[in-house]
C-alpha cells in the first residue's frame, strides 16, 4: 500500500529513516517506521523522535548504527530496544517482538520475532499497529503495512485492538488505562467489545507498577477530552483499581433535593480548568474528602472541613502512585486551600489577604483558577456572586502588590540577625522569634528594621516564654 503524498518528506534521500534503512538493508535486514510515529504522521500531528522496528537483534542494531549514531541509550536493550541518538534526538529501534505478563509478574516477558505482522499483532491498538517499510535502495518507494485495519480505524476515529481485547489486555493490562488515555488525547471513541473487556479484566491492572499507571494518568488528565475519558474509567470499573476515591464520589449531595452528585461535579471542574498537570489533579481530587465528612442537618447536607480530609487523602493517593514530593505538596495544598476564598464573603482584612497570598505561594494563580472553576451551579445568580467575590479578592491582591512586596512576605531581618543581636545559638527560640516577626508582617504590613529590633528588645525583656505585644 502506497503512502500518502504528504508523508513523502519523511523518506527523502537524506532523511533519518532512509539513512538508517540503507545500513540495515545492506546487511540483509528490513527497517520499518512503527507505532505512534506512523499514526501521528498520518493525522498530521507533530513528531520529532522516530520509532523503528527491525528483524535485526539488539547486538546487530548496535553494530549497524555505529558511526552514524552520536550516542546510544541501552536501558531498554533487555526488551530489544536500542535508543539511537542523532543531533540530540533519540530514535528507538526495536527488534520485532511479542511480549506479555506472566502470572502475577509486574514485568513483561519478551520474545523476539522475525515477522513484522507478528510484532504489529502485539501492539496496543490498530491505529498503532501500522508500519511503513523504509526503502533502503535508491529509487525504491516506501509502503504501508496495515494488517489489522488501522487506517480505517484512524479515519473512523475508533479504538480497537489488533487481536481480541482479552489477548491484548492480557499481554499488558496497562493498555486498559491507555485506552482511555487515547480517548482523552485523541478524542476517539471506543469499540464496544473493549468496554466489556475492561469491565471483565479491570483487576488485572494490579500487576502493573504504580509508576506506569501514574504516567498514563498524567497523559490522560491533561487531554482535551478528559471528561469523557474519566467517565469511561469510572463506568468500566478501572478507576476503582488505582484511584478508588474518585468512583467513591458518586453520591448525591442531598438525596431529598437531588442535587448534582460530587463525581459529576468533580469531572466538570476538571474539564473547566487549564490543562496543567497539578491543576487538573487538584480539580480531580478537590472534593474526595466529602464522603467522609457528609452530614445531614435541618438546613440540608454539609461537608465541614472536607478540604482538610481531602488534602490528606490526596497526598496518600499520590504517594501510592509514586508522584514526586513537589507534586504531592502542590496538589495537596491546592486541595487544602480551595475553600479558603469562599470565606471572603464574610469580609477580609488586609492581613487576611496577605495570609492567603503567603499560604498559596507560587500556586496562587492556579488556586484562584481552581476556585473559579469549582462553580458548576446552574443557579446563574449564585454563580455570579461567587465570581464577583473572586474578582474582588484578586483586585485586593493587586492593590496590595502595588503597595508592598506581597509576593515576598518576610520580616525586615532574618534569623542570622536575630541570633547576632540576641547572642543566641540556632534552636527553637530563634524559630519562635522568626514566627513572631512574620506574624507581625502579615498582621500589620511592612515595617522597618528598627521596629524589628525593638520587638527583639521587648522579647528579651519578656523572656523566651513571654508573649510580646
Amino acid at each position: 500500500m502506497r503512502i500518502p503524498d504528504r508523508l513523502s518528506g519523511l523518506f527523502s534521500s537524506d532523511s533519518t529513516p532512509v539513512q538508517l534503512a540503507e545500513r540495515f538493508v545492506e546487511s540483509g535486514y528490513t527497517l520499518y517506521l512503527v507505532g505512534g510515529t506512523v499514526r501521528d504522521a498520518l493525522i498530521g500531528r507533530k513528531h520529532t523522535d522516530l520509532d523503528f522496528a527491525t528483524d535485526a537483534r539488539p547486538d546487530q542494531i548496535k553494530e549497524l548504527v555505529a558511526g552514524w549514531a552520536h550516542d546510544l541509550y541501552l536501558a531498554g536493550e533487555i526488551f530489544g530496544t536500542i535508543g539511537v541518538v542523532r543531533d540530540g534526538i533519540v530514535h528507538e529501534i526495536t527488534t520485532f517482538r511479542s511480549e506479555g505478563y506472566v502470572d502475577e509478574s509486574r514485568k513483561p516477558s519478551v520474545s523476539f520475532s522475525d515477522e513484522i505482522n507478528e510484532d504489529l499483532s502485539r501492539r496496543d491498538f490498530t491505529i498503532n499497529a501500522m508500519a511503513i517499510r523504509v526503502p533502503g535502495v535508491p529509487g525504491e518507494s516506501p509502503d504501508i503495512v496495515d494488517p489489522y485495519g488501522g487506517l480505517a480505524d484512524l479515519a473512523n476515529r475508533v479504538l480497537r485492538t489488533p487481536l481480541d481485547a482479552e489477548i491484548s489486555f492480557g499481554d499488558d493490562p496497562l493498555r486498559m488505562l491507555r485506552l482511555y488515555r487515547f480517548m482523552a488525547t485523541l478524542g476517539f471513541s471506543i469499540d464496544k467489545a473493549l468496554h466489556s473487556a475492561v469491565a471483565d479484566m479491570a483487576n488485572r491492572l494490579e500487576i502493573v507498577s504504580a509508576e506506569r499507571i501514574r504516567d498514563e494518568l498524567n497523559k490522560l488528565i491533561v487531554g482535551p477530552n478528559v471528561g469523557v475519558a474519566l467517565w469511561g474509567l469510572v463506568r468500566s470499573g478501572l478507576a476503582e483499581q488505582f484511584i478508588p476515591e474518585i468512583p467513591g464520589l458518586a453520591l448525591e449531595q442531598d438525596p431529598m433535593q437531588k442535587h448534582k452528585d460530587v463525581l459529576a461535579h468533580s469531572i466538570a471542574v476538571v474539564e473547566k480548568v487549564s490543562p496543567i498537570l497539578e491543576l487538573r489533579l487538584a480539580a480531580l481530587f478537590h472534593d474526595i474528602g466529602k464522603p467522609a465528612t457528609r452530614e445531614f442537618g435541618p438546613s440540608g447536607v454539609s461537608f465541614h472541613h472536607h478540604e482538610v480530609v481531602g488534602a490528606r487523602s490526596t497526598r496518600n493517593r499520590m504517594r501510592a502512585l509514586r508522584y514526586s514530593r513537589r507534586e504531592i505538596k502542590d496538589v495537596g495544598n491546592l486541595v487544602f486551600l480551595h475553600m479558603r476564598p469562599h470565606t471572603y464573603k464574610m469580609g477580609w482584612t488586609d492581613s487576611a489577604v496577605r495570609r492567603y497570598v503567603r499560604d498559596a505561594g507560587p500556586l496562587l494563580e492556579l488556586l484562584n483558577e481552581l476556585v473559579r472553576s469549582d462553580v458548576t451551579t446552574r443557579n446563574a445568580k449564585r454563580a455570579k456572586k461567587i465570581t464577583e467575590r473572586i474578582d474582588e479578592l484578586e483586585s485586593r491582591i493587586a492593590t496590595l502588590r502595588e503597595q508592598e512586596a506581597l509576593d515576598a512576605l518576610r520580616p525586615p531581618i532574618d534569623g542570622y540577625h536575630v541570633m547576632e543581636y540576641l547572642e543566641l545559638q540556632p534552636g527553637p527560640a530563634v524559630g519562635q522569634i522568626m514566627r513572631m516577626l512574620m506574624e507581625h508582617r502579615i498582621e500589620h504590613g511592612p515595617y522597618t528594621e528598627q521596629q524589628a529590633y525593638a520587638m527583639l528588645d521587648h522579647w528579651k525583656e519578656q523572656g523566651s516564654e513571654g508573649k510580646p505585644g
